[in-house]
């Protein structure tokens, strides 16, 4: 198999027409058999996925070339999952702004050259698969939540948790979902699930999302300042599923994909197997 085939796999599953700023084949490769796939798959990775006879490493996340410098266009998509939510799109437009300049500022002086340098010279295929498998995740994980949250008025944020670990990643990862704001009793409202978008959207994207009548946030991470900013307004919960649990949510539908194609999944670098 070539690693355009592979990466449409990718593309289809996600329902998407192109590959997003974050994803993409970064060397080319064919006649792949056997794929070697994790969260951060950096040189040590790669040697260590040559080692072991793989014929194309994967990476979650952008780790070099045109994925990793371009990934902050990708933040574009919170845009779309505020106006999901009910936030007006000049307002969602708005809100992400200063978070998605900061980004693009941190990537311009990245060493985007680095892993990409290694897998040229180690003759290895190389592709990341970010934004398709993160929106896996959350589609998954927000059907979860509308099944068996959503449908009850006066669930609780352990119901959210509840719900989150009948998910294998969840159960088997050692990071548990947590509570960061918010209790456990505390009634959960809508639960709204928000996992891509390149990275989180900052203060101001889920300020909006609670003044649009969300509940409780479920999100893979959130930094300390935008938990500390949110327990001050003291307006909805945030649950933090796992990040290492929620990236393997949506790659291991990428993953099992592969292995229904004939290709052998060596699965690594903190992608949790469910199985």
């Amino acid at each position: 198999m070539k690693t355009k085939e592979i990466l449409d796999i990718a593309l289809k599953l996600a329902e998407l027409k192109e590959a997003p700023a974050d994803s993409g084949i970064i060397v080319e490769g064919e006649n792949i058999k056997k794929v070697a796939m994790g969260v951060d798959m950096e040189l040590a990775e790669m040697m260590l996925a040559k080692k072991l006879g793989a014929d194309l490493v994967i990476t979650h996340h952008p780790k070099g070339g045109s994925p990793s410098v371009n990934a902050y266009k990708v933040m574009d998509d919170h845009i779309d999952s505020l106006v999901r939510a009910g936030v007006p799109i000049n307002k969602a437009q708005k809100a992400l702004t200063e978070k998605k300049e900061q980004v693009e500022r941190r990537l311009h002086v990245s060493n985007y050259d680095r892993v990409v340098s290694g897998a040229k010279l180690l003759n290895m295929p190389f592709m990341a698969v970010h934004t398709p498998t993160d929106i896996l995740a959350e589609r998954k994980v927000q059907k979860v939540m509308d099944k068996k949250v959503n449908c009850n008025p006066k669930a609780t944020i352990q119901d959210v948790i509840d719900a989150l670990e009948t998910l294998p990643e969840y159960q088997k990862t050692l990071a548990k979902p947590v509570v960061r704001v918010g209790d456990k009793d505390n009634y959960a409202g809508r639960v709204f699930v928000t996992m891509h978008g390149g990275t989180g959207g900052g203060i101001n994207v889920n300020k909006a999302y609670f003044e649009a009548g969300v509940g409780t946030l479920v999100v893979m991470h959130m930094p300390e300042e935008t938990i500390k900013v949110i327990k001050e307004q003291n307006v909805g919960n945030v649950v933090v599923a796992g990040h290492m649990a929620s990236d393997s949510v949506g790659i291991n539908q990428f993953a099992d994909a592969l292995e229904k194609k004939g290709l052998e999944v060596i699965r690594m670098s903190g992608l949790i197997n469910p199985k």
